[in-house]
């Protein structure tokens, strides 16, 4: 019997508290990762997001990756394609890939939801915003196109270098 170096996943991934990896969303909000596709060799990633009331990012597509979203605390409005639906704590929301979607905390207090997505990956999104600095659209739409994430920055960022 033969095995995909591609999904063997063979050791624990352990993320303790006080020793969490934080990082930070398009729109700023905090991300503890928790597990990333380097960990879990290219397993799934997973992490936590803190939403601020109101927050949530743009209406994007993942082209890699399915996402799974358990909310913790307060209420998030999700869009997914033509669905629209509200998920109060304890919703498991799982969004497929190649579908635009987006959400939103649609509560007065901050929010809190544990992400899962397989394959791993997009976690990378938050470490590079954290590592790189990146600090206008611009930037964090290259590091989400060299993750297969599409948005309207990332289309006219694409868009910018067919026409030079």
């Amino acid at each position: 019997m033969t095995t995909n170096s591609t999904t063997k996943f063979d050791r624990a991934v352990v993320s303790m508290p006080g020793k969490e990896r934080v990082a930070r969303t398009p729109f700023g909000a905090p991300v503890v990762i928790h597990a990333t596709a380097a960990e879990t060799n290219g397993a799934f990633g997973m992490w936590e997001t803190f939403t601020p009331p109101g927050q949530g990012p743009a209406p994007h597509m993942h082209t890699r990756e399915t996402e799974v979203f358990r909310v913790i605390r307060g209420t998030y409005r999700f869009k997914c394609g033509d669905e629209e639906f509200d998920a109060p704590p304890g919703t498991v929301v799982a969004l497929p890939p190649y579908v635009q979607h987006s959400w939103v905390n649609i509560g007065d207090e901050p929010g809190q939801m544990f992400v899962t997505v397989v394959p791993g990956g997009c976690e990378q999104l938050f470490i590079g915003i954290e590592t790189t600095g990146a600090d206008t659209p611009a930037k964090i739409a290259a590091i989400e196109a060299g993750l297969g994430i599409v948005n309207d920055e990332t289309r006219a960022l694409l868009e910018h270098f067919h026409d030079s």
